[in-house]
């Protein structure tokens, strides 16, 4: 039998007002834009994940619905925009992730970092994790995301390695392992990755997979079910049951992480204000 997952209505009521304050300051939410089957319950427990730097992306993953192409400049009131987002929906817990840009000279890592000041300004309680582009490795943008000490850095490697160049194409697995590991040697406060499954890796490709990256300092993973967004894109090779996922929970923890969400729904920003630490940069 095909195992297909079952998704609980969202709360309507609850997605409607955040929408309204979402629409009010011109933002975009990964929640929103996905139509993410968890977004009802992570509003709920006052947490959301933001897109900023727009919503066109350099590259062309064959997993992802976000558009290809030249993104606009980046919007210097954006910040500030999701600053006031974050009070008005009292939120305790914020992941802020973007399309890439490649197209820009910082590759838009000081827009991450304007975004975490205006946070830390209008909310100085709330917890932030960063879910960042890879930035083509390039150690100075990498800094400045680490200078601006969020609670928590993020980056998915998403695949294993065999499959990671058909997948997605302009990234590559290693230069991800690589961006993991400087984060991990010099930001002082969790580090995090996220897989899918469903592509057409084997088990012991995911379990290798999870190997380096616990290699690389990641102890933070989150490993959910791959959904295909359209025709046009890769398609699902297998469903898991849930018994897969409890499976890969187990294997992960033997490796070692500290925490781990795996699940048919699960995706890299859930349930992530459960596995927050304090911030800061490695001194």
């Amino acid at each position: 039998m095909i195992y297909k997952p079952r998704v609980k209505a969202p709360d309507p009521a609850l997605i409607e007002r955040t929408d309204t304050v979402l629409h009010r300051h011109r933002l975009t939410t990964v929640c929103e834009e996905s139509a993410c089957p968890n977004r009802a319950e992570c509003y709920a427990r006052g947490t959301a994940t933001f897109m900023i730097l727009g919503d066109t992306c350099t590259r062309a993953c064959r997993f992802c619905n976000v558009k290809t192409g030249r993104g606009a400049p980046p919007d210097p009131e954006e910040p500030g925009r999701v600053a006031a987002a974050v009070r008005d929906l009292g939120l305790r817990y914020v992941v802020v992730t973007s399309v890439d840009r490649d197209d820009l000279s910082d590759y838009g890592s000081g827009h991450f970092a304007a975004v975490v000041g205006a946070i830390r300004r209008e909310a100085p309680e709330v917890k932030i994790e960063l879910l960042t582009p890879d930035f083509r490795g390039n150690k100075k943008a990498l800094d400045t995301v680490i200078a601006a000490a969020p609670d928590k850095l993020a980056h998915n490697e998403e695949t294993v390695r065999r499959l990671s160049s058909t997948v997605r194409p302009q990234s590559d697995y290693d230069r991800s392992l690589a961006v993991l590991r400087y984060y991990s040697e010099r930001f002082d406060g969790p580090v995090k990755s996220s897989l899918m499954a469903g592509l057409g890796e084997s088990e012991e490709e995911l379990t290798r997979t999870m190997g380096d990256l616990y290699d690389v300092g990641v102890r933070e993973l989150t490993i959910g079910q791959y959904l295909q967004p359209t025709p046009r894109h890769h398609p699902v090779v297998r469903y898991h049951p849930p018994e897969f996922f409890n499976r890969m929970k187990t294997a992960a923890l033997e490796l070692g992480f500290e925490a781990v969400a795996s699940g048919v729904l699960v995706r890299s920003s859930y349930y992530a204000e459960r596995l927050g630490a304090p911030s800061g940069v490695k001194k």
